[in-house]
């Protein structure tokens, strides 16, 4: 009887062990940079938007504008590519992983 109690343990206590994720499941999982230099304020385009509409802070004070959002994407991403290319954005400088562009208003 022994055995037998001795294996139910130890099937359930690998019944508890945590699954290791699925290489494809932790490729797809996109991280943006944490930045100090930026006050990253929320997503641009929308809530879940790589790009962030960026705040008035020392670093980014000089290249704010009355007729222009100021908006920070995570350097090289294809969000980056996407402003540049659909919202005519400007680049302006860059910092701690991110390009900080000047976005026209519509």
């Amino acid at each position: 009887m022994k055995p037998l109690t001795v294996s139910g343990i130890l099937l359930a206590v690998a019944a508890c062990q945590p699954m290791p994720l699925q290489p494809e499941a932790a490729d797809s999982v996109i991280r943006s940079p944490v930045n100090k230099d930026l006050r990253l304020m929320r997503g641009y385009r929308s809530t879940d938007d790589d790009c962030q509409l960026t705040g008035e802070n020392a670093f980014t004070s000089d290249f704010l504008d009355d007729a222009a959002d100021l908006v920070s994407c995570p350097t090289g991403s294809d969000a980056a590519q996407s402003l540049e290319e659909m919202y005519g954005a400007r680049y302006m400088a860059e910092s701690g992983g991110y390009t900080v562009y000047s976005v026209p208003r519509r």
